[in-house]
């Protein structure tokens, strides 16, 4: 049943923002590269590379206002903004993002993006939650292609190795209020990142904190909002000082399981002569589409021997289901370290403990990172050329 609740009850919403003129289209053939006025940027090694920490020399930047909605997207080096310190990004949270990686594909020299459209999707729909402008994602798609030509030699080589791409949206609106933004930023900058792993898989524990929410029916769960970020760090950093790596966030007075730090989270049980994977729905708002969880779904519902089940699991089963020897595995995923494998869940006190990394999590990993880089084909349009 459609709910006040549900994401889809926000459809007529954002659709009449668009009807009411909050959106209008930029063209990738309107591009303007402006040339550099000082020396490039001084790579690292990439054996060197922390994620996130190093920057390549240029970002896309696109401006719009509501007189004159999406102006012409520009290509510039990479530099500090200029906005009004009366910014409604600075003060209501009027911001959203989303993470990417272009690679580099050694079979036929190729970049590639994974799966493009989802990304876009995801950060209209975020934008738009916020009230701020649609855009054209396939217009989008070929900005971001033409991007990624441009720095193209920032783009690590090698297995593990990308360029990270944020695509972020911020109001820029100068003046003070709870209103909507008259005037959005939309930027890309670009990272060149390693393995999340240097080692491989490094299984990580997690605390299952029964005080703290990350999300919840109604809220912005669903979306990819900076609001949904800040309020996680002072737990998260308690977490890390109790032993663990990351927390697990649950949600009802039956402890429902949501997501694990900032990625989707999945269990592998045994139930009778089959094997469920188990992650939590998004049909109540307060997960986030992410763009990993859905290629997993996809992948394990076109492998035999393995029920995709979309509900959400409950700490108790979770611990009972450790108890009788029936989990397995279980992991998270994400575009920063595409599955992150679990070994350790402390429940109220509890230690669940599981096998470090499962036979389903090594396929998930061996088949997504063969797409990223071209080494395996993939379903059609999840491996996009730049």
């Amino acid at each position: 049943m459609l709910t006040s609740r549900s994401p889809l009850a926000l459809r007529p919403i954002l659709r009449s923002l668009v009807t009411r003129g909050y959106a209008s289209n930029f063209r990738a053939s309107d591009l303007t590269i402006k040339p550099r006025t000082s020396p490039p940027r001084v790579k690292s090694p990439k054996e060197q590379l922390a994620f996130g920490k190093e920057f390549s020399d240029s970002m896309l930047t696109i401006d719009w206002t509501r007189e004159g909605g999406w102006g012409i997207p520009v290509i510039e080096e990479f530099g500090d903004l200029a906005i009004s310190p009366a910014a409604t990004g600075l003060h209501y949270g009027i911001q959203c993002f989303e993470g990417m990686k272009c690679y580099f594909s050694p079979s036929d020299d190729s970049l590639r993006l994974f799966r493009p459209d989802l990304n876009m999707a995801r950060m209209n729909s975020s934008m738009q939650r916020l009230a701020m402008p649609g855009f054209d994602g396939g217009e989008m798609i070929e900005l971001l292609k033409k991007f990624c030509e441009v720095e193209k030699e920032w783009v690590p080589k090698g297995a593990g190795y990308s360029l990270y791409l944020r695509p972020t949206a911020i109001g820029t609106h100068p003046f003070l209020g709870v209103d909507v933004s008259d005037h959005v930023k939309l930027f890309v900058i670009a990272s060149p990142v390693g393995p999340y792993y240097p080692t491989g898989f490094k299984p990580v524990s997690l605390f299952a904190d029964s005080t703290n929410k990350r999300a919840w029916p109604g809220g912005v769960g669903s979306f990819k909002v900076g609001g949904n970020y800040g309020p996680t760090i002072l737990p998260a950093k308690e977490a890390m000082e109790k032993g663990f790596n990351q927390i697990l966030w649950m949600f009802g007075d039956d402890d429902e399981v949501t997501e694990c730090g900032a990625m989707n989270l999945f269990f592998v049980v045994q139930e009778g002569d089959k094997k469920v994977l188990w992650t939590a729905p998004l049909s109540r708002g307060d997960i986030l589409p992410g763009v990993t969880r859905k290629s997993i779904i996809d992948l394990c519902e076109s492998w035999d021997g393995i029920e995709v089940r979309e509900s959400f699991p409950k700490m108790p089963e979770i611990k009972k289901a450790s108890q009788e020897g029936r989990l397995l595995e279980a992991f998270g995923a994400g575009t920063a370290a595409v599955v992150s494998p679990i070994e350790r869940i402390n429940y109220n006190g509890y230690d669940i403990n599981i096998p470090a990394t499962g036979e389903l999590t090594s396929k998930v990993w061996d088949e997504l990172n063969g797409i990223y880089y071209g080494d395996i084909e993939g379903p059609e349009g999840w491996s996009v050329r730049v």
